[in-house]
């Protein structure tokens, strides 16, 4: 079975640089979007149900922005599409599709930097790690669990370019790192950096100028954390920085 994640930075536009290309090449049996920037109602047919595919989307309650998605080959047994709380589930960033007792969450954590380019939505990002770690903490209760999706932070100097020069940036910041740290030290598992612990230059997002992608200036922000029950399943962790059509790149996993 193979999981994938993705931040498509609008579904829309993605559709037109080869989202349904990449639905069939990828070989995935489930997709998480993140930031799919349209409503269910605004795609086009063919990217709201693909041939082949069960879908099931979150939207954000301001037009044109944040979303989540989930596209699976079988039929989920059960999906969830909210956390309970209206000043994160009107932001449409949470979404669990069940398999049985395997649980895969696609998520889409906010940012820290507000309107005026500070980090004032710092304390609210927190927030929203803190609610979503306790409802998958609840959820690996009863099976293996993934969560994927764009996490915004960047854990370690390894996981990002340019770490001394971006200490007080939203994304690197000491109490950012120190939550998702939380997690691991929960029992939560990086699939990607637990099989390739000390590999630098591996990133899933780049500025969308000044040839950042080109030189591979980058951050590793979209990761699969897994359970320690799903963790041993994982046979391989991968990222696919030569998936065009958004600035962050596809990330999964293979399990059995």
């Amino acid at each position: 079975m193979r999981i994938v994640s993705w931040n498509v930075n609008g579904l829309r536009a993605c559709a037109k640089k080869g989202f349904g290309r990449f639905l069939a090449q990828s070989k995935a049996d489930v997709v998480g979007i993140q930031e799919v920037r349209a409503s269910e109602q605004q795609l086009d047919p063919r990217v709201r149900r693909p041939k082949g595919w069960h879908t099931a989307f979150v939207a954000a309650s301001r037009p044109g922005y944040s979303g989540v998605a989930i596209y699976s080959r079988d039929p989920p047994s059960r999906v969830e599409t909210a956390l309970g709380l209206p000043t994160f589930d009107e932001e449409g960033r949470f979404i669990v599709a069940h398999f049985g007792r395997l649980a895969i969450a696609s998520v889409y954590f906010p940012k820290g930097s507000g309107k005026e380019r500070d980090n004032s939505r710092v304390p609210y990002k927190l927030d929203f790690y803190r609610c979503v770690f306790d409802r998958v903490q609840h959820l690996r209760r009863r099976g293996p669990v993934f969560v994927m999706g764009d996490f915004n932070t960047a854990h370690q100097a390894i996981d990002l370019a340019r770490p001394d020069t971006n200490q007080k940036s939203s994304g690197f910041l000491p109490e950012e790192r120190a939550e998702m740290t939380r997690w691991l030290e929960a029992g939560w598992v990086d699939t990607f950096r637990a099989r390739h612990p000390n590999e630098p230059d591996h990133y899933t997002w780049w500025r969308q100028w000044g040839g950042a992608r080109e030189d591979n200036v980058g951050w590793r922000i979209d990761y699969v954390l897994a359970s320690a029950s799903a963790a041993k399943r994982v046979r391989n962790a991968f990222i696919w920085p030569h998936v065009q059509g958004s600035d962050h790149c596809p990330v999964g996993v293979d399990i059995d």
